[in-house]
């Protein structure tokens, strides 16, 4: 008998919704390991949703089936963005039509400078902002433009690896653990950017450890377990919820 609380109720209450971004019925494998089990959410354009459970739960391999990036392998559902369909696209295609993927690795160019490893994300378009409103929004990129990118600090990383995505045609923004590693007082500048953007009407899906700072960001929230949806609805409800927080978040 499964003693666990019952959560299903919540589970997937969304994905009959319209949606900017809909994930539908997707299944996705690591060589045998069935890591992706049928996940179904719908996000909102311009809504901030937090992808939360607890290591193993499937959180970065959702994400990257999104991004249509290497491994997991897809093999069933479909991936919709403004009425396009990312499950039939490669990684490249899935960045022109609007997907930026911010990995955990954060992925900066060595020997390339801040502004080349932006140039670099504007050699082709469809180009998003321009290096100036970039650097108004990340004044401290501005200052280190000339300075190679691989020599920052790591919040100062996590922000050129923002901002490298913001320099496409940005419809929709993945983050992979933005905040691993980074001092509170840089957290805090991080998420006032992610406010900003969303305030440009960028749409933000945030995988995230630090579960409380990222559902205190959030507008909604999709938790994982085993790689399947146990929950999928407001973000405050989870912060309400001690049951469910101890449960599959251990928080």
């Amino acid at each position: 008998m499964n003693e666990h609380p019952d959560f299903s109720k919540h589970a997937n209450k969304a994905a009959t919704a319209p949606a900017f971004l809909s994930v539908n019925d997707i299944h996705a494998y690591y060589g045998e390991s069935y890591i992706v089990q049928g996940v179904s959410f719908n996000v909102h354009e311009g809504e901030i949703l937090a992808l939360l459970g607890r290591n193993g739960a499937g959180k970065t391999s959702t994400l990257r089936s999104i991004a249509r990036v290497g491994s997991p392998l897809v093999t069933h559902g479909e991936i919709w963005l403004d009425h396009q369909p990312l499950h039939k696209m490669s990684a490249h295609q899935a960045a022109q039509a609007g997907l930026g993927l911010v990995p955990e690795d954060r992925r900066i160019i060595s020997g390339l400078t801040v502004e080349e490893n932006l140039q670099l994300a504007q050699i082709a378009p469809p180009i998003g902002w321009s290096l100036e409103r970039l650097y108004e929004l990340f004044p401290r990129l501005g200052e280190r433009r000339k300075q190679e990118g691989t020599t920052l600090s790591g919040g100062e990383q996590q922000m050129l690896a923002i901002a490298r995505a913001l320099a496409r045609d940005l419809k929709v923004l993945l983050l992979d653990e933005p905040y691993e590693g980074l001092a509170p007082v840089i957290v805090d500048e991080i998420e006032k950017t992610l406010t900003h953007i969303k305030e440009q009407g960028i749409t933000t899906v945030i995988v995230e450890q630090n579960a409380v700072r990222a559902l205190k960001l959030s507008d909604r929230a999709v938790i994982l377990d085993t790689g399947s949806i146990v929950f999928d609805g407001a973000a405050a409800d989870v912060l309400e919820n001690d049951a469910l927080r101890a449960e599959y978040l251990a928080i």
